[in-house]
């Protein structure tokens, strides 16, 4: 179970409570990125972490690199 129930209201879950995010790690916040256990319901595995979280970051320095 993700640990992520102090998001709800704020970004969009699935049922379980993962994270929902599209292929570049993007939440439905705009400027808010997720990797790793609490968005990848399926291999929550710390390779997964590690790769995601660094697809995250590359995209959040996109996003802070625009404004």
């Amino acid at each position: 179970i993700p640990n992520t129930k102090f998001l709800k209201g704020k970004l969009k879950l699935d049922e379980q409570g993962f994270i929902i995010t599209d292929k570049f790690s993007r939440t439905s916040l705009k400027g808010v990125y997720a990797a790793g256990d609490c968005q990848d319901p399926v291999f929550k595995q710390a390779v997964t972490s590690a790769g995601t979280g660094c697809m995250a970051a590359l995209e959040a320095e996109k996003y802070v690199e625009s404004l």
